[in-house]
C-alpha cells in the first residue's frame, strides 16, 4: 500500500529545466562555441557541485566547480539577469496532486538535488510548502541522485518504507535514484531532453494526468 508521495522539484513542480539549460548553454558556448545542447543533458537533476564539475569538464578548462559557477554568475549583466519568475513556470496541477494525496491520508515530501535554501524559497513562493511534511535536499548527502540515499532518507523522515512511497521524477538520474531505493516511480515525460525512463513503473505526459493514472488501477497503488 502506498503511504507517501515524493515529488522532485526541477522539471516536475516547476518547468525550470529549459530555462536553466539555455542560460548555461549560452555561458558554455561563450567559452567553447562548438558545444551542443546534448552535451549538457548530463547535468539535469544533479546537485550544484555535480552540475558545475561537469560543466567545467565540458568547457575543458582547469577551473574547479566553484570557480566555474562563480564565473557563470558574474557573467550575467543587468540586462540579462540570472533570475526566474517561478510563478510562470509553476505547474498548478501540483497543488491538486498534493491536496489529493492528503485526502488519501498520504504523507508528502519533496526530494530535490537543488540546495535546500533555494528549494525552500521556490516552494514557498509557489505556495507548496503548507502541503508538505518533509523537504529534503541533495546537498545533505555526499552523493545525490542517482544515488538512492536521498529517497531512502526521505522515506525514513516520512516514517514509511521506500516501497510504500510513490515518486514523480522527470530526469534519468531522478528516476534511477527512486528505482534503486525501491520507490515506485512515475516518469513525467519531457521529450525536450533525451532522458532514459526505462526504470520507471509508469509514465504520464503531464502533471494533470497523475491522479487519473493512479486511480485507474487502485489495487496496484493503494
Amino acid at each position: 500500500m502506498i503511504k507517501a508521495l515524493i515529488l522532485d522539484m526541477d522539471g516536475v513542480i516547476i518547468d525550470s529545466e529549459p530555462v536553466s539549460m539555455e542560460q548555461v548553454l549560452a555561458f558554455v558556448r561563450s567559452k567553447r562555441p562548438e558545444v551542443t545542447r546534448e552535451e549538457l543533458y548530463q547535468i539535469v537533476g544533479r546537485t550544484s557541485r555535480d552540475v558545475w564539475t561537469r560543466i567545467a569538464a565540458v568547457i575543458g578548462w582547469d577551473k574547479d566547480w566553484l570557480e566555474t559557477r562563480t564565473e557563470y554568475r558574474e557573467s550575467w549583466q543587468p540586462e540579462h539577469p540570472c533570475t526566474i519568475d517561478y510563478h510562470k513556470i509553476f505547474r498548478p496541477a501540483v497543488l491538486d496532486i498534493l491536496k489529493w494525496a492528503r485526502e488519501k491520508k498520504m504523507r508528502t515530501a519533496v526530494a530535490s538535488s537543488t540546495a535546500y535554501e533555494k528549494v525552500k524559497m521556490i516552494l514557498t513562493q509557489v505556495g507548496v510548502v503548507p502541503y508538505l511534511d518533509v523537504i529534503v535536499s541533495g546537498e545533505q548527502f555526499k552523493e545525490s541522485k542517482p544515488n538512492p540515499e536521498i529517497y531512502q532518507k526521505t522515506a525514513e523522515l516520512l516514517g514509511v518504507l521506500p516501497e510504500e512511497c510513490i515518486a514523480i521524477e522527470d530526469s534519468t538520474v531522478g528516476i534511477t535514484a527512486a528505482h534503486r531505493a525501491g520507490v515506485k516511480v512515475i516518469a513525467l515525460r519531457d521529450d525536450r531532453f533525451d532522458f532514459d525512463r526505462s526504470l520507471a513503473d509508469g509514465e504520464i505526459g503531464a502533471m494533470d494526468d497523475f491522479i487519473q493514472f493512479c486511480e485507474k488501477d487502485p489495487e496496484i497503488f493503494f
